[in-house]
């Protein structure tokens, strides 16, 4: 039995119990139903599979007409946690990369992917889309496109460009030439191909990435999504504010972002031990300190996260309900130099 079938037979069972006809149940006995579930202690997410299997029986009867009305439609789903995608150690990653044989075409061709999935944040099936041309060489940028076919341009850090370069020069030929294959006159020219000489899927990206993910020795769990994750991570704890991380990551809204700030107070401790040298020291220049306050705005609740990026190298971070208070050692509010830039979900930043 499938487990739609299961979800269906269980609630077929609480019905006969309860002694409720089930072709009239109604929003309250459906909520009864949950509510029951909801004492078993059964799991948000599996909650929403059974609201979400007796919903579908509901909408199906009242289209063939069994029952009259679908008022079952009308119960909200409960609202689940989003997952985040593991992310990886600074050592993980530095034995990802080496892992590839890059005395062979094809490992030259794995080190690419591996070093152009960390240097852009790329979801797997923007890096199976990528051509050759989509590098810009002279400006050391990658042209991507997201969801929706909507384009951004990320910058790629010079190890990325130079093992991906030497992949093209070097790599990609012998896999040409053991396919018997030849690129046509015009592109677009696929950036990663396989044995055969043909575009890579992501479904065939993925498998690559788990196998030499396992000889890393990195945890079967952690899919390539991680290190889209971990570039998102490493941006964030170097300082970037989320509208550029929004920006790099090509998300519509600030919101999705959101889910990549999973920094703890001792990260952030550390960032700010390592921003700020006189956070360690008896006091600080107040001539040297001018902020720069970022807000960002965040979540329905009206969440804002703001980074105070500091013109001298310092960073702090404040998070309130509904508004940010600026705050700078030694001035406080009467700090020289300090102004706010609000982001509205999905605006452009205002300074006010």
């Amino acid at each position: 039995m499938t487990a739609y079938g299961s979800r269906l037979e269980r609630f077929a069972a609480w019905c006969e119990r309860e002694d409720i006809d089930a072709f009239a149940a109604d929003v309250r006995t459906i909520r009864r139903y949950l509510a029951e579930l909801s004492r078993e202690q059964v799991a948000p997410r599996t909650l929403a599979a059974h609201l979400s299997s007796i919903r579908s029986l509901y909408r199906w009867m009242a289209a063939e007409g069994i029952v009259e009305g679908d008022a079952v439609s009308a119960i909200a789903s409960p609202k689940l946690p989003r997952d985040l995608p593991g992310v990886l150690t600074t050592q993980q990653v530095e034995a990802l990369l080496k892992t590839p044989d890059t005395s062979t075409p094809a490992g030259l061709r794995d080190a690419a992917m591996l070093e152009l999935l960390y240097a852009s944040g790329a979801r797997i099936s923007e890096l199976a889309a990528l051509n050759v041309e989509s590098i810009a060489w002279s400006e050391r940028t990658l042209r991507l496109w997201g969801k929706g076919s909507k384009e951004r341009i990320v910058p790629l850090y010079r190890r990325a460009l130079e093992v991906t370069r030497f992949y093209i020069e070097e790599g990609r030929p012998v896999l040409l030439a053991q396919a018997k294959r030849r690129d046509p006159a015009t592109g677009p020219h696929p950036l990663l191909i396989s044995a055969r000489g043909n575009r890579m899927s992501a479904a065939m990206l993925r498998r690559r990435f788990h196998t030499l993910a396992t000889l890393a020795g990195i945890p079967a769990d952690i899919a390539p999504h991680a290190m889209r994750h971990t570039f998102a991570t490493d941006l964030l704890e170097g300082g970037a504010d989320l509208r550029s991380v929004q920006e790099l990551l090509g998300h519509a809204s600030l919101s999705t972002t959101q889910i990549y700030t999973h920094l703890t107070p001792d990260r952030l401790k550390r960032a700010v031990a390592q921003a700020i040298p006189a956070a360690n020291s008896a006091g600080t220049s107040r001539a040297a300190s001018r902020c720069v306050v970022l807000i960002a705005g965040w979540q329905e609740e009206a969440f804002l996260l703001s980074f105070i990026g500091l013109l001298h190298g310092n960073m702090f971070l404040s998070r309130t309900r509904g508004y940010s208070i600026p705050w700078c050692p030694g001035f406080g509010s009467t700090c020289p130099g300090w102004f706010w830039r609000m982001t509205p979900r999905g605006g452009k930043p205002q300074e006010v």
